[in-house]
């Protein structure tokens, strides 16, 4: 499988970890118990701690769509591929405006795609990785000669999963399941894959089930598709929790084996790009792994895109001249649910 190109819009508003603090500070203030402004010294520590810098937000104006449009459209003049070559669109991760019908059909129609197969895969933030294992399998079935997978991961759009709710503290313990959404950042990204026999993919994958009350956004009352777990879905319906420490503890090991054999088997990788979840964790997995200095992190400047990272940070290295056609890289994702997962492949 090849990748004949990909690319990222980010929305031009940066917000920098004072803004963070000071929204988190002008929406709590009438509702914390306790020390709020202790609770905000420890949530700039913890910030500065992973290396969190900046993110960006969308501007008035703008719109997820304006941006998906963007990485599309550039994508494929990159490629010098028409729409209407195009067999299958795939639309993955979180950030989404539909769930009926599928996100897919609704940026098909709007981009005038005309009889292109659709569907949706969700699976956090593994989901771009999941859909480029799937798309790889579809093209040894011969069915499909091009393939466009697109995300738009937004969670900071107002009225959305992230923002303002999760900005609402109501004491200091609850940043034990909510500070990961304060490091999340908004991008979209297309990539257009196509059949290539002569290069495939070498894929590893992992998964922990048993850790899957870590990290959720969940619909309906609890307990209706799930067993009770008093884990899941603290911060309400339709909002984010996640135990975010927690889930890099186990996420070590795992995601260290994974990127362990995918080197050992091809040692030539030039670059590696993790799921961007915190700059301090991925370079701590990366020093155990022996492979510190190949990651390329984007989390410092653009935070945790969440599916959006692997392809985003790929983009913006084969954009800026990191890497090159020819080049072997990798790909490296620890997940909700949890799933893990190394893989390698050749641009």
């Amino acid at each position: 499988m090849r990748i004949e190109a990909v690319n990222v819009s980010m929305p031009s508003q940066e917000k920098d970890n004072k803004q963070i603090i000071d929204l988190i500070r002008q929406h709590s203030r009438d509702t914390f118990n306790g020390d709020l402004e202790q609770t905000l010294t420890r949530v700039n520590k913890l910030l500065n701690l992973s290396g969190a810098k900046s993110r960006r937000w969308l501007a008035a104006g703008e719109k997820p769509f304006d941006h998906i449009q963007k990485a599309v459209f550039a994508t494929l003049t990159e490629a010098e591929v028409d729409k209407d070559e195009i067999d299958l669109l795939i639309y993955v991760g979180i950030g989404k405006g539909f769930l009926e019908p599928g996100q897919s059909y609704l940026v098909a129609h709007a981009l005038s795609m005309g009889q292109v197969e659709c569907f949706d895969l969700v699976d956090a933030c593994m989901s771009w990785s999941r859909a480029m294992h799937i798309a790889e399998g579809f093209f040894l079935t011969k069915r499909y000669q091009r393939i466009l997978i697109v995300n738009a991961e937004f969670g900071s759009i107002d009225g959305g999963y992230l923002f303002p709710h999760n900005y609402q503290l109501h004491n200091p313990q609850q940043l034990e399941w909510t500070f990961a959404s304060y490091t999340i950042g908004n991008a979209a990204t297309a990539t257009l894959v196509s059949a290539d026999p002569n290069n495939p993919w070498t894929w590893r994958f992992s998964s922990r089930p048993d850790l899957a009350d870590l990290c959720s956004i969940h619909f309906f009352q609890l307990g209706l598709y799930s067993k009770e777990n008093d884990r899941i879905g603290r911060n309400g319906a339709l909002h984010f929790t996640s135990f975010g420490q927690e889930l890099h503890t186990h996420a070590l090991e795992p995601c260290v084996s994974l990127i362990r054999e995918i080197y050992d088997l091809q040692p030539d990788i030039k670059c590696i790009f993790p799921h961007a979840s915190s700059y301090r964790e991925w370079d701590k997995f990366a020093r155990k792994a022996g492979v510190q200095d190949k990651i390329h992190h984007i989390y410092p400047m653009y935070g945790n895109l969440v599916s959006a990272s692997v392809p985003a940070g790929l983009a913006l290295a084969w954009h800026n001249g990191l890497v090159n056609r020819g080049d072997r890289v990798a790909g490296w994702v620890g997940s909700a649910g949890m799933s893990f997962a190394g893989y390698s492949f050749t641009l």
